[in-house]
């Protein structure tokens, strides 16, 4: 069962839909990156505002700013409908995720001083015996994205890390639909390890080899890719919740 919004927290009548908005955004994005909401599925604003108990405004703002990331579209007649996936700019967005983490690994091997803190932090989640891993798919997606924002913040370049998150937004979907396999996630526990260990030896080759390697197993997953594996993945999901 879906809890309604809860509007209570702003302030002021602007606040109140500006907080609202915000909401069904979040709301929304989520449901896309969990899969319940998929490629061709089609809804009206007047039917997510009472599903999601909100007016009609909030629920506009939020769709056309979904819009303008690029996963809803609108037609007059046919109301809005999420957007199939374009794999050939998921592509471009690997690419461009690889070039950003392995310029931030060469940078973090090249640093001479002590490992910064956020890197000691990625030890206590990804350096631990096999019993203590994690096995749940949302929260290991959820480490994940961490794991590889904190590698770039840690190359001490906001911009570049403003910039990965970006690439990390666009392709969630697709990394949450990676971690439904349940071999990738011991795999992924074992792969950051290495990269972690190779990273604070300060070992750059090494490091940037496996990093590669790890991001363009998730990439070759963007080629498997059919519409039947996200109505696979929505039947997962909801059985899970």
């Amino acid at each position: 069962m879906r809890v309604p919004l809860d509007p209570s927290s702003a302030p002021a009548t602007g606040a109140v839909r500006a907080n609202l908005a915000e909401q069904v955004y979040a709301r929304l994005k989520a449901e896309l990156n969990d899969f319940q909401l998929v490629p061709g599925d089609r809804f009206s604003e007047a039917e997510l505002g009472q599903r999601l108990g909100v007016s009609r405004t909030p629920v506009r703002e939020a769709l056309f700013k979904l819009r303008n990331e690029g996963f809803l579209d609108v037609e007059a007649k046919t109301g809005w409908s999420v957007r199939p996936i374009d794999f050939g700019r998921l592509e471009q967005l690997y690419d461009l995720r690889v070039i950003l983490e392995l310029a931030a690994v060469a940078k973090l091997c090249a640093h001479t001083g002590a490992p910064s803190p956020e890197l000691e932090s990625l030890k206590a989640i990804w350096l631990v015996p096999a019993a203590e891993r994690l096995s749940d798919a949302r929260e290991v997606g959820q480490l994940d994205e961490a794991f590889h924002a904190t590698l770039v913040r840690a190359a001490g370049n906001a911009e570049m890390a403003r910039v990965h998150w970006d690439v990390t937004e666009q392709i969630r979907i697709i990394r949450h639909l990676d971690f439904t396999r349940g071999h990738r996630i011991e795999a992924t526990y074992a792969e950051h390890a290495k990269i972690l260990r190779a990273v604070m030896q300060r070992k750059v080759d090494q490091a940037q080899l496996l990093l590669r390697s790890h991001v363009e197993q998730s990439k070759a997953e963007v080629r498997k890719i059919t519409l039947a594996t996200l109505h696979e993945a929505r039947e997962r999901s909801a059985a899970g919740r």
